[in-house]
């Protein structure tokens, strides 16, 4: 990246390069990530659960990127996240919130904030063996987890477990859950390989950890989420028009509501043309309605004049409702007020599964129908484990981890 001079002469933005090499390891770790998850996701019946650490070795300076970061990730969704600066672990799907207890997420803050002091020393340990100073930024990434299969009897069978390190980028560590021995890539690796594999306790609890107790979490995490699946609620999509303060324009406004999980696509066009902020579309974004679902508003000043095909556009993945309702040029009358509501001419693109489905959501809503409750906490025997423990990274006995 440049800047230019006084003189007109361009001048190298050292910042920016100072960082490329940092942010190029961090990339490559979660591409690592990004193609195991792509891979699990192409046969339904195969899942994987992941946690990704990344850490600087001093504070990056850049948009977006923090000094630690953690995060969990089932089939290529985050499910939850940390970093240095929000100091708290944090849901990042519904389901996530809705079926864990709160002393879940107090656990897992305390887990994560014990990482971040596990890799500020462990980084420090490392440039100290590799000769380096602290001019340069530095990145140290851990990423562990486990695949596995859906039985007929809806149990999760393991495939494989992965637990690996990088340092700048490359590969500096990883463990073989087969042979039980931690394979070290690099000459500065094999003095942790070294440490580890002559900790016996250490192996088996990582293998063990990988092979049940990461399993029996990813089993729990697709149950929930299938479980907000078969729960998703449809959401009401209305298209009207409210008049403006400019006697010769109108308000073309897209209204989707009562949706549940919140995760939805809506769109305005303009002859099949999406419309964005730069056409003047203003929206709410996505808000609580009350009742545990969700609406959204997005709308857009137009000329009562205007000719063309104007249509909403809304797709809810949760429950497969695909929408498109088209303007029918009508425009309020002056003595009208904002709110009042047109004639819609509603076109259904698709509905997976909405019949039923919708049905008894519906009802078990209005209380209609008798419905068991929605399980909003985890096995009464497991509420208190993390999935993501501080497991070999912080053994005791381990004077220096890497």
């Amino acid at each position: 990246m440049y800047s230019v001079k006084q003189d007109g002469r361009p001048q190298t933005n050292y910042l920016s390069l100072r960082y490329m090499k940092a942010f190029v390891s961090v990339l490559k770790m979660y591409s690592v990530a990004v193609f195991i998850l792509l891979w699990t996701g192409l046969n339904s019946e195969i899942h994987s659960l992941t946690y990704i650490y990344t850490a600087f070795s001093k504070p990056p300076g850049l948009p977006g990127l923090h000094q630690f970061t953690g995060m969990g990730q089932l089939d290529n969704k985050m499910i939850d996240y940390f970093d240095s600066d929000l100091q708290k672990k944090v849901p990042k799907q519904d389901w996530m919130d809705k079926r864990l207890a709160a002393d879940y997420w107090e656990k897992g803050t305390q887990s994560r904030q014990s990482k971040q002091q596990w890799f500020n020393v462990n980084i420090d340990i490392l440039k100290r063996r590799m000769r380096q100073n602290d001019s340069e930024v530095h990145v140290l990434q851990w990423m562990h987890g486990c695949e596995g299969e859906t039985q007929p009897d809806g149990k999760m069978k393991f495939r494989r477990g992965k637990d690996m390190y990088s340092y700048d980028g490359n590969d500096f560590l990883a463990f073989d859950d087969i042979h039980e021995v931690w394979v070290a890539p690099v000459q500065e690796a094999q003095e942790t390989k070294r440490k580890w594999d002559e900790v016996q306790v250490l192996k088996e609890y990582t293998r063990g950890y990988l092979e049940n107790e990461c399993i029996d979490w990813l089993g729990k995490f697709v149950e929930y989420g299938n479980k907000e699946l078969k729960e998703a609620s449809p959401p009401e999509v209305h298209m009207y028009t409210k008049s403006s303060r400019v006697e010769t324009n109108v308000f073309m406004v897209c209204w989707a509501t009562g949706f549940l999980p919140k995760d939805i696509v809506l769109n305005i066009k303009r002859d099949g043309r999406v419309l964005d902020a730069m056409d003047g579309v203003m929206t709410s974004g996505v808000r609580p309605n009350g009742d545990e679902t969700y609406q959204r508003v997005d709308k857009v000043e137009i000329l009562k004049s205007d000719q063309a095909k104007y249509t909403c556009e809304v797709y809810h993945p949760a429950s497969g409702l695909r929408v498109e309702d088209v303007w029918d040029l009508e425009v309020p009358s002056p003595e009208e007020t904002h709110t009042d509501v047109l004639p819609v001419v509603r076109i259904i693109v698709g509905v997976v599964g909405l019949i039923t489905g919708t049905l008894i959501v519906v009802l078990c809503e209005r209380g209609l129908i008798g419905c068991k409750n929605r399980d909003s906490s985890v096995d009464p025997d497991n509420e208190n484990a993390s999935p993501d423990k501080d497991d070999h990274a912080l053994y005791e006995n381990v004077e220096e981890a890497v």
